[in-house]
């Protein structure tokens, strides 16, 4: 096959959609590969996870550059354009990005959310607030990200999770994950191969045939 897509991934835990992504990486069908990891926690377990596969992978707290937050994203710019990243993904980051970088990868950037939006958007407790607010379904959102508000970007896709009545924030989060993992992967094998096409906030996937005979 061609040149694969060369993936960029922001991490900040545990790094459970790293690993997913990294899994169907290693499959040489796959249209894209992860070619460096970042993370702004010095102890995320991701890192650690991204050098056991071989994958670059850097610690760039803020607090490393004095807390300016402009000057580490222009350092995280660096590192992904060193890379020649195509794509950014942000995996479990907890942080906003920027529109430093925002802006650097237009519709480049794909994020992906344990909700569905715009439910429980802009925080890193959508799970927490789905059981509290007793919703019955809840799910996970895989999305592009661009300046404005946060986890307001259009939508690539999404999948729903049943709240069950015995569920607390771990037992529903394990069911949402697996729907992430599945996503995320889907979505960046759409970008790399060309098959979204946006209209506004709308994203439709088009069919690998179309795309063979443009």
């Amino acid at each position: 096959m061609s040149e694969r897509t060369r993936v960029g991934v922001l991490v900040s835990g545990a790094g459970t959609n790293l690993e997913a992504l990294l899994r169907a990486c290693a499959d040489p069908e796959y249209p894209a590969q992860v070619a460096v990891v970042i993370s702004n926690r010095t102890a995320a377990p991701a890192l650690e996870m991204a050098r056991v596969w071989e994958v670059p992978a850097f610690a760039m707290p803020v607090g490393d550059y004095g807390g300016d937050i402009a000057a580490r994203d222009s350092a995280m710019l660096g590192t992904l354009r060193a890379a020649h990243i195509e794509l950014v993904v942000c995996a479990g980051y907890d942080r906003l990005l920027s529109e430093q970088v925002l802006r650097a990868y237009p519709e480049a950037i794909i994020n992906v959310h344990p909700s569905l939006l715009p439910a429980f958007a802009g925080g890193m407790n959508a799970v927490r607030q789905a059981l509290d607010h007793g919703v019955k379904v809840t799910g996970c959102t895989v999305q592009l990200l661009e300046p404005g508000e946060a986890d307001g970007g259009p939508i690539i896709l999404q999948a729903a999770v049943t709240v069950r009545d015995d569920d607390d924030v771990d037992s529903l989060l394990a069911r949402i994950h697996h729907e992430e993992w599945r996503l995320l992967t889907e979505a960046v094998a759409l970008w790399a191969t060309h098959r979204l096409q946006r209209d506004g906030r709308h994203i439709r996937v088009v069919p690998a045939q179309a795309v063979a005979h443009r």
